[in-house]
């Protein structure tokens, strides 16, 4: 329901959670609320072997609802919304990092989740970290970084301006 205009939009961790039934109508809101010569990045956790399902597991015990996309249906879903993809970027083995490290911390903290949590819980998310770093190590999962905008001539032609 906002009705503003920005320059730049980034959207992080939140598109798994859209629902494939809504990805068109998130990149037309996306559209609307872009200025003229404004840029968007979705950063989006993806699939690499095609449109699937979510694991019944993660679905019921971790991520209700959530999807992890391939990139096809990310731009299926951006054909024929009046946006230019002006780049895609693929993080291979960054997040398998970010989780290895998120698992550090939780084992150093292990005892207090057990107490407030319960063991359950501790060895639910022991699985899920586990599985999520071997999925991104192996190539399954990737994060997708899609950079869009309404006009193509209002990003740079090349990524040199990052490594200056």
């Amino acid at each position: 329901n906002h009705k503003g205009k920005y320059d730049r939009i980034v959207s992080v961790g939140m598109f798994e959670h859209v629902g494939k039934p809504y990805y068109r109508a998130f990149f037309k809101h996306l559209h609307r609320l872009l200025k003229d010569n404004g840029v968007a990045l979705l950063h989006t956790i993806g699939r690499t072997t095609g449109p699937g399902t979510t694991n019944p597991w993660i679905a019921r015990h971790i991520f209700p609802g959530g999807y992890n996309p391939a990139l096809s249906e990310l731009i299926r879903a951006i054909d024929g919304v009046p946006l230019q993809v002006t780049d895609i970027e693929v993080l291979r083995h960054h997040y398998a990092l970010t989780i290895m490290h998120w698992n550090h911390r939780f084992q150093q903290h292990r005892d207090e989740f057990a107490r407030t949590k319960g063991e359950e819980f501790c060895r639910m998310w022991e699985f899920y970290l586990a599985a999520s770093e071997a999925s991104f190590r192996t190539g399954q999962l990737v994060v997708y970084q899609i950079q869009l905008t309404r006009d193509w001539q209002q990003v740079p032609e090349t990524r040199d301006y990052l490594y200056r």
